[in-house]
């Protein structure tokens, strides 16, 4: 090929359309929730009690502290896709969920007498909890650091950590209809635990595959 041809396939290259982040987020986050669906499934299946559960504030709870996880994450992971700071400003949407659990760990600590918090906290699925929140997780966490790869995100590290808690909010979420620990002690501790796991895989994951 000469020079000639050689500036002809480049101008070419430019001129072909990229798909914008944004819609690649959206995209993403669709076939995230598909493929932890999809785990799910495979491997547990919702609660039998389920339609009953559905009933009780406390169940219906835990879908409010993950999916508000989720959309809080949703923002900061989108916005370290772009080589500047606006992350700044959509990271404190992530406290949300927090001071929600916060407030029903307190609630639960003065109406329940002391001598049953332990149990409570406990639970009895906290293994399953740590296993399929982190096992369901694991894909779309795969997914949004792919997308990351397809940005250009400055803090790889910090932006591996939020798109881990994002997976992990989603796998949270969907591992809910399953859980029969509904304790808000419960969600604060193993929820927790589980996400916070998440987190990390995807810091030390995008340090290395998404810096650029």
């Amino acid at each position: 090929m000469d020079t000639n041809d050689l500036i002809k396939a480049l101008a070419i290259d430019t001129r072909r359309p990229v798909l914008a982040l944004p819609s690649v987020w959206l995209g993403a986050v669709g076939v995230a929730i598909l493929v932890a669906a999809i785990a799910f499934f495979a491997m547990l299946g919702p609660r039998p009690d389920f339609a009953a559960a559905a009933q009780t504030p406390r169940f219906l709870f835990k879908f409010v502290v993950t999916t508000s996880l989720a959309a809080s994450a949703f923002f900061p992971a989108r916005a370290f896709s772009y080589p500047d700071d606006a992350w700044r400003k959509t990271i404190p949407y992530m406290a949300v969920a927090p001071m929600l659990v916060t407030v029903a760990v307190i609630v639960e600590l003065f109406l329940l007498p002391s001598d049953i918090w332990s149990a409570r906290m406990m639970g009895k699925t906290s293994l399953a909890c740590l296993t399929y929140i982190s096992l369901i997780g694991v894909g779309p966490l795969a997914i949004f650091l792919a997308v990351l790869r397809h940005g250009a995100p400055t803090r790889p590290t910090l932006a591996g950590a939020v798109s881990g808690i994002f997976a992990g909010a989603i796998a949270a979420t969907i591992f809910t209809a399953h859980c029969t620990d509904d304790s808000p002690l419960f969600l604060a501790t193993w929820y927790t635990i589980a996400i916070v796991g998440l987190a990390a895989v995807g810091a030390v994951s995008a340090n290395k595959v998404v810096r650029w």
